[in-house]
């Protein structure tokens, strides 16, 4: 049976639920929108500070190393100083680096100021999840998950696009400066709104010795395995030696602190709530919907650049619509998580996304702009069903106490999730792109009819624009050529879209470990009393 939760930690807060849960939305929004728009502008801050395009890659991975080690220990920060405190602090410092990034007039010193960015911006999403959580009640707190899931999900759709336009019509430099406005008006909402329930008040007056091996231990592991997934396809994974050694030293580090952080008495991460069966479920889907999520979101634009030769902007217009989808299928599953079984839902969503996945193996060289755009759609359209009801049950049977916890490791394992997601998926497109390539050049050669009557026609088709014979077949050879990679690597897609919505389907029973959340009890009618 589910967990009650004891009478004594309800809490109301003083402000209306809905204003605290759009004040909050609106920073997941800036820095969610952040990580999407710097990947469109590289090129450009590659150009402007004399870099070239592997240097500025950093520009993304620094990012990403930081905000990953903010990501596991922001909530127990969150105890340590107070989460409003906190959370401010992150919405602070991510609005100042913003700034700094966008005056930056070198790649170091843009590079540093992105650390500092993302140190802010790894401590928002769980701050604001466990702030959801506490300012809802149970039966409610769907609809402020679907309000929240809003900017998880459409920001990174969105993000290409403007980033592409911001680019093309402004410079670089604005994409970091349009987080300023935004952010300062966060941080007067959240002074105003946002507000500590005594159970964290309660947490903040126990001043515990810091587990500074925990806080070392876990620092240093998470950046070395956030390298190695960022980096590793790059470097040629273990063909490379700093990766191999960043590797091994990830898992040492993080075997480490999972032994030291289970027997410790206050740890910096508390592991021992997975044991709880509903959130060490939760935090598994979690890790696979990062996967899907970002997996998906980096694929497509890549097809559509690589292949069939969209600019940033105009794949980032394929994905838009698909966050109007989103929006729309967030509201009716927000409301529909508190009148149907959540886990059911779940099944259903995990249903929905893997047909809508292999759906995409449908994708050819000749689709159509509004053919794969509404193939985004329908692809993303079962997402919601599985982010809010999954956010939901996280936190039943734990207490309101753990909520920051709960919220950090969560948020943690979705990430974690996206950048493994987009590590392996990058890998095996390069593999299986070659294997196609030596499958298809075997028939590519002098003797095979199609082969021949191919060349034969490229060749009369360049003669007839004034190239002599034997230029005409060495170009229509090199044609061929290329065209043979296209092939290979559309092939390649459509096998990453078929095992990515196989990985999906084959979730569909895991909900149904999680229990249900108990119910708030109906108050008896009063011409009942009595009788």
């Amino acid at each position: 049976m589910a967990t009650q939760e004891p009478v004594e930690e309800v809490w109301i807060p003083r402000f209306n639920p809905w204003a605290i849960a759009l004040t909050v939305t609106l920073a997941t929004f800036m820095e969610v929108l952040d990580t999407s728009i710097a990947n469109v502008a590289l090129p450009h801050i590659a150009g402007s500070l004399g870099a070239s395009q592997d240097e500025a890659t950093w520009v993304l991975t620094s990012y990403l190393v930081s905000s990953a080690i903010v990501l596991p220990i922001s909530g127990w920060i969150s105890n340590r100083i107070g989460r409003k405190r906190f959370y401010m602090t992150c919405v602070a410092l991510f609005t100042l680096c913003s700034f700094l990034c966008g005056i930056a007039p070198t790649l170091p010193i843009l590079i540093l100021c992105r650390i500092l960015q993302g140190i802010g911006g790894g401590g928002l999403a769980p701050s604001e999840q466990a702030i959801l959580a506490d300012t809802f009640p149970v039966e409610k707190r769907g609809q402020a998950f679907a309000l929240y899931g809003m900017a998880v999900v459409v920001a990174p759709a969105i993000g290409p696009t403007l980033g592409g336009w911001i680019t093309d019509n402004f410079n670089w430099h604005w994409i970091f400066f349009i987080n300023v406005p935004i952010g300062i008006f966060s941080l007067w909402l959240s002074n105003r709104m946002v507000e500590d329930p005594p159970h964290i008040k309660a947490r903040t007056r126990i001043k515990s010795p810091v587990d500074f091996l925990g806080l070392g231990l876990v620092a240093t592991g998470v950046g070395c395995l956030e390298f190695f997934l960022d980096k590793g396809q790059e470097k040629d994974w273990f063909g490379d030696p700093t990766i191999t050694t960043v590797a091994i030293l990830s898992a040492i580090l993080l075997i480490t602190f999972v032994v030291w952080e289970w027997r410790h008495p206050d740890p910096i991460v508390d592991l021992r709530l997975l044991r709880n069966r509903n959130f060490g479920t939760a935090v598994f889907l979690q890790f696979v919907l990062g996967m899907v999520l970002f997996g998906s979101t980096v694929l497509i634009p890549q097809y559509l650049q690589t292949l069939l030769g969209y600019t940033a902007e105009r794949a980032g217009m394929v994905l838009s619509p698909g966050g109007l989808i989103l929006i729309v299928m967030m509201m009716i599953a927000g409301r529909t998580v508190g009148k149907v079984d959540p886990r059911l839902l779940v099944v259903l969503g995990y249903t929905a996304t893997a047909a809508g996945l292999y759906n995409l193996t449908r994708l050819s060289l000749d689709s159509s702009f509004g053919t794969i755009t509404f193939w985004r759609m329908l692809q993303v359209a079962g997402l919601p069903f599985v982010f809010i009801p999954i956010s939901t049950l996280n936190y039943v049977g734990v207490p309101r106490s753990k909520s920051n916890q709960i919220s950090s490791l969560s948020n943690f394992a979705r990430n974690l999730g996206g950048s493994a997601g987009t590590a392996m998926l990058t890998t095996f497109l390069a593999r299986t792109a070659q294997t196609h390539q030596v499958q298809l050049a075997a028939n590519t050669v002098p003797g095979s009819l199609p082969y021949e009557h191919y060349i034969a026609s490229l060749t009369a088709m360049l003669r007839a624009t004034g190239m002599s014979a034997h230029q005409a077949t060495q170009v229509a050879m090199g044609m061929a050529y290329r065209e043979m990679l296209r092939q290979a690597s559309m092939l390649s897609y459509k096998n990453a879209f078929t095992i990515m919505s196989i990985a999906i389907l084959s979730l569909t029973p895991w909900p149904y470990l999680m229990r249900l959340p108990a119910r708030t009890p109906k108050p008896i009618p009063e011409d009942a009393i009595g009788h």
